[in-house]
């Protein structure tokens, strides 16, 4: 087997010995007049004739030579259609050309359709155009590349011989863009606020640190989108969402990357029960729109369905019931120290410093949550997890929250906002332990200012991403994923 450096040595000299020939392919243009799937579809479907003239254009990514006729498949973004190209139609020379054609070579070509003895809808070549040469060869396994290492590191090969890879990523794009006509349809305005924040807020993250040199002071990667959209809603903008990354400098898994994308969505005059639909109308929407179904499919490797995701149900169950029915149903009149010794017996992950409420949520995380797979929104969680949220009327030890889980993991919280000024410095403090720097104060003046009643959500679009479009990994819904440096 050739090593790889012998192949570019090859690809090199073909690129000579066509510059040699007048031919530059790197300074060649050519403009398709349409796409290679929408050509082969329109001539399977009827809509095209046979003998009807396209010029279409894309990588090679199969190449088949038969004594003076040679098969190729180009593909684009949209599919692949194959071409035929016979030395009698081209003439001696420009067939010698096409010769030198490389897989992973990009290439216009302009012919007509027509279909094989085996019935592939082709074109029969009548002109070309090498637009860009392929100086590398492809992974030796062009048609399912599997080493996970190169996947990511090079997603462009992963993009090139995973047709489903590069599904997956253009159904994210649609995902985004029907996030974008949900808000819109429901007259939400699109904001966009700082990424750069000298005290990141809105959540319990550790943050990347940056410097900014003009300035001279430091500045946060933020770590949460949500109290500069408060601010807006102090201003005047009553429905606002935006779609923008966070950072969190935080552990790798396969649910997790430090730079994430989230949605944040804010409605003034709602509560969580606001929320709530809205977080339900907007999956569906996706799904439907997207998917065009409300049941998801989870396959192994070879393609058996392993579970399945119902969107069209939606459970509705408190924190508290949740935990009583897992960790028994005296669970929150025993002792702390007993709450203790029972999770620690369950197997939950108990660190010595947790609260009490820590060791709760740990029971909950390790042993409820997971089993959550069609959708649920889990209600009225502990006051101390969410300390942007208003205390329930009837139960001052939670807050008026959901946490929407699907699929064995939270896809969106949201809760009915806290909007008075003196409650929520209080809180903020005792969260910041006394140190003083840990304060927003620029958020509490805001506040003090009047604050409507509102609901607000978030939602993790790489997770929303994994459970919609049947994915294990948050990598496989990222285009390039944090990796370590080689």
């Amino acid at each position: 087997m050739e090593d790889t450096n012998s192949l570019i040595e090859q690809r090199r000299a073909k690129l000579k010995s066509l510059e040699a020939k007048g031919i530059f392919p790197f300074q060649n243009k050519f403009t398709p007049d349409t796409q290679c799937h929408v050509a082969r579809s329109g001539f399977d479907s009827g809509a095209l004739p046979e003998g009807h003239r396209v010029s279409v254009a894309g990588r090679i990514t199969a190449h088949r030579e038969m004594g003076k006729s040679i098969f190729v498949d180009v593909r684009d973004q949209s599919g692949r259609i194959q071409v035929y190209a016979q030395k009698n139609t081209l003439g001696d020379e420009q067939f010698g050309i096409f010769t030198h054609l490389d897989l992973g070579d990009f290439v216009g070509v302009i012919g007509t359709l027509f279909r094989t003895k085996t019935g592939e809808p082709s074109v029969k070549l009548e002109a070309f155009t090498i637009v860009a040469k392929s100086l590398r060869p492809p992974p030796a396994k062009w048609h399912g590349l599997e080493d996970t290492e190169i996947r990511y590191r090079q997603r462009y090969l992963d993009l090139i011989a995973n047709p489903d890879v590069k599904d997956v990523m253009l159904k994210r794009s649609a995902i985004i863009h029907e996030i974008r006509n949900f808000f819109h349809e429901r007259k939400y305005v699109e904001v966009e606020t700082p990424a750069m924040q000298a005290i990141p807020g809105g959540a319990a993250a550790q943050p990347f640190k940056t410097f900014h040199n003009a300035l001279g002071c430091e500045f946060y990667l933020r770590i949460a989108l949500e109290l500069y959209h408060k601010r807006l809603l102090v201003g005047g903008i009553d429905k606002l969402f935006e779609i923008g990354k966070n950072f969190r400098n935080e552990g790798l898994s396969r649910r997790h990357n430090p730079e994430f994308t989230m949605l944040e969505a804010y409605c003034a005059f709602g509560d969580y029960n606001t929320m709530m639909e809205t977080v339900e109308s907007l999956i569906k929407h996706i799904a439907q729109k997207v998917l065009g179904t409300l049941v998801i499919e989870f396959k192994d490797a070879e393609g058996k369905v392993t579970r399945t995701i119902d969107l069209t149900t939606w459970r509705r169950a408190k924190y508290n019931d949740l935990v009583k029915e897992k960790a028994g149903a005296d669970w929150f009149t025993v002792s702390a120290a007993e709450r203790r010794q029972r999770a620690h017996d369950m197997g939950a992950e108990i660190g010595k410093e947790f609260e009490d409420f820590e060791v709760t949520n740990a029971v909950f995380s390790k042993f409820i949550e997971p089993t959550l797979i069609n959708p649920t929104f889990v209600t009225h969680l502990p006051k101390e997890l969410v300390p942007l949220a208003k205390l329930t009327p009837d139960d001052p030890t939670t807050v008026e929250v959901f946490e929407c889980c699907i699929n064995g993991q939270e896809i969106s919280p949201g809760y009915t906002e806290q909007n008075d000024p003196i409650q929520q410095r209080a809180t903020l403090e005792h969260q910041a332990g006394g140190e003083q720097q840990k304060l927003d104060e620029d958020f509490l003046v805001a506040l003090e200012h009047g604050m409507p009643p509102a609901g607000g959500i978030g939602i993790g679009i790489d997770r929303l991403c994994m459970m919609l479009l049947g994915q294990e990994s948050i990598r496989d819904v990222i285009l390039f994923p944090q990796l370590k440096p080689k």
